[in-house]
């Protein structure tokens, strides 16, 4: 008998920061690698002209809707946002 794997993926919601600009941008993925590369290589309309960046902060989640609400709650309510920022301020050099 075959013992089976349970291929678990990880859902990430992250936060950049622009080396040329006091400017932080939330998403979310499923590679971290992968995405900050695509942003980094101008793929996106609304990172493009703030290259280069650099990952700053990042939660992890079980599925892809966790980290969906999680990056709309950080979007949409600017509390939440200010909060998460306090806790990471010394990293962000904000």
């Amino acid at each position: 008998m075959t013992p089976h794997l349970l291929v678990t993926f990880m859902y990430y919601v992250y936060i950049l920061k622009s080396k040329i600009r006091k400017l932080l941008y939330i998403g979310f993925t499923n590679n971290l690698n992968k995405r900050l590369e695509e942003h980094n290589q101008g793929n996106f309309f609304t990172t493009k002209k703030y290259r280069p960046w650099e990952l700053c902060y990042f939660e992890g989640y079980k599925n892809e809707q966790e980290a969906r609400d999680r990056e709309k709650k950080l979007k949409q309510f600017g509390k939440v946002y200010s909060q998460l920022k306090r806790r990471i301020r010394g990293s962000l050099n904000l």
